[in-house]
């Protein structure tokens, strides 16, 4: 934990997790394996691997591993009519209720958002996928997609591979065989 961190536990801080300086962090949060957070954390799972090292909110989230949220990215947790939340659901292809009044973003392995990128409440990123430019994306970005508000295009598989191992590659970790097998596996059943 760095210089002038407020904390408000529960926190939990894995191996080699690192709060950077002048974090706030509200509540029940969590830091998995080699994960570098700051700005303000309200109730977030981080799995491992993943960087939210710079300021913006982020509240009642989940981050998978391998993750960067980019500098000022920024979340909502909470509608602007207080209403329930209603969260893209995988196996109906749809979204439904949830009986949640606050849920931040589900982010999944390996996703990217670049600087500035602002997140409405309860937007679900897929695994493999690159967010960026002005303006809200969609609720629901779909597994190894790229793009924005603009709009998304598919992001190979061979491309996806390259980008995991750039990353791992700053941390001293590679991409596995079974790990490619996994994610080829999710590639082909992404829809």
């Amino acid at each position: 934990i760095m210089e002038t961190c407020a904390v408000r536990g529960p926190l939990a801080l894995c191996e080699h997790a690192v709060l950077n300086m002048g974090t706030k962090v509200y509540g029940p949060t969590t830091l998995g394996p080699y994960c570098k957070c700051g700005g303000e954390l309200n109730n977030v799972v981080f799995i491992g691997y993943s960087n939210k090292a710079h300021d913006g909110f982020l509240g009642n989230a989940v981050i998978g591993e391998w993750c960067n949220l980019g500098a000022d990215t920024v979340s909502s947790n909470l509608k602007n009519t207080y209403a329930e939340v209603r969260l893209w659901n995988y196996p109906e292809r749809r979204f439904l209720r949830t009986g949640l009044q606050f849920c931040g973003p589900i982010i999944g392995d390996h996703s990217k958002a670049g600087i500035n990128t602002m997140f409405n409440t309860a937007t679900v990123v897929g695994v493999g996928c690159n967010v960026y430019g002005p303006g809200f994306p969609r609720t629901y970005i779909p597994s190894f997609s790229e793009g924005g508000a603009q709009g998304m295009t598919e992001l190979s598989l061979n491309r996806f591979y390259e980008i995991a191992e750039r990353v791992m590659a700053r941390r001293h970790k590679e991409l596995s065989d079974a790990d490619r097998r996994l994610y080829a596996y999710l590639f082909e059943n992404r829809n």
